[in-house]
C-alpha cells in the first residue's frame, strides 16, 4: 500500500494531504523538526526530527519507495524521492516527474547562485499561497494516488 511523506515544515496543505490520505487509507508521516502538533488520525504518525539542515529530508529518503507519496518544496528531497521510484508534489499541485526534475533542479541552483551574487538585493520571499494552489494540490495528490493504486493493481 503506498505511504504518504510529509515534508512538514512550512507545509501549508497537512490537513488537506491528510483528509485525502484518510479517504484512501493511507499510512501518513508527517516529518518535522518540531512544533507540528499531532493529528488525531490513527493513520497519521508525527516524526519529530533532531534539529539541523535537511534533518526531516535524510529522513524521509532513507524511507520512501517505490508507489509512496512525498509531499514537499524541497526540490533535492524530490529528486531523491523519484530516484528511489516514489512520486513527489509541491504544495500548489506541481508534481515533480522524471521529465522535469532536471530542469527543476537546474533552476534552483541558478536562482541560488543569482542570490549569492547580489546579497544586498531586497528579497520579496514567495508568492502567497492562495485557493487555486489549495485546489491544485488537492487535485494533484488525487491523481498521484490513483496512480499508485493503479501501479498496485498492476
Amino acid at each position: 500500500m503506498a505511504r504518504l511523506f510529509i515534508d512538514a515544515d512550512a507545509c501549508p496543505v497537512r490537513q488537506e494531504a491528510e483528509r485525502v490520505a484518510e479517504r484512501h487509507g493511507l499510512a501518513v508521516f508527517v516529518v518535522s523538526n518540531g512544533g507540528i502538533r499531532p493529528s488525531r488520525s490513527r493513520l497519521v504518525e508525527t516524526v519529530i526530527v533532531a534539529e539541523g539542515p535537511d534533518a526531516a529530508d535524510l529522513w524521509i529518503a532513507e524511507r520512501v519507495g517505490p508507489g509512496d507519496i512525498c509531499i514537499t518544496q524541497d526540490v533535492p528531497l524530490a529528486a531523491r524521492c523519484l530516484a528511489a521510484g516514489a512520486m513527489a508534489l509541491r504544495p500548489d499541485g506541481e508534481a515533480f516527474t522524471q521529465a522535469n526534475i532536471g530542469n527543476v533542479l537546474a533552476t534552483r541552483d541558478l536562482m541560488a547562485d543569482i542570490r549569492a551574487a547580489n546579497p544586498l538585493a531586497a528579497g520579496g520571499g514567495g508568492q502567497a499561497f492562495t485557493k487555486a494552489d489549495r485546489s491544485r494540490f488537492l487535485d494533484g495528490l488525487e491523481r498521484l494516488v490513483q496512480a499508485a493504486k493503479r501501479a498496485q493493481g498492476a
